[in-house]
């Protein structure tokens, strides 16, 4: 699968990471959606190192259990940072 592949394929778990962290991510929409997209490239490129290049493509289970994985896992380094990061008054 592509680069923009991965792109689409992460705005989708974009939305998912949202419906399944809302008070995890901090940001909004567009931060739940660059946070899939970062999480979708990274869970494509974990799974072509392991699996090989041939076999990753869109419409593949793997390949979408490999990008949310990526994103949820993303979400919640960016949650675990963020949260740290914030002090009240």
């Amino acid at each position: 699968m592509g680069f923009i592949g991965w792109i689409v394929l992460g705005l989708i778990v974009g939305f998912i990471v949202k419906s399944v962290m809302p008070g995890r991510v901090d940001g909004g929409w567009v931060t739940s959606l660059v946070l899939g997209v970062v999480g979708a490239i990274a869970g494509g490129w974990i799974g072509d190192l392991l699996f090989g290049g041939g076999k990753m493509e869109f419409w593949n289970l793997g390949s979408w259990i490999l990008a949310i994985v990526g994103g949820l896992v993303v979400a919640g380094i960016y949650g675990a940072i963020t949260g740290r990061s914030k002090t009240t008054a």
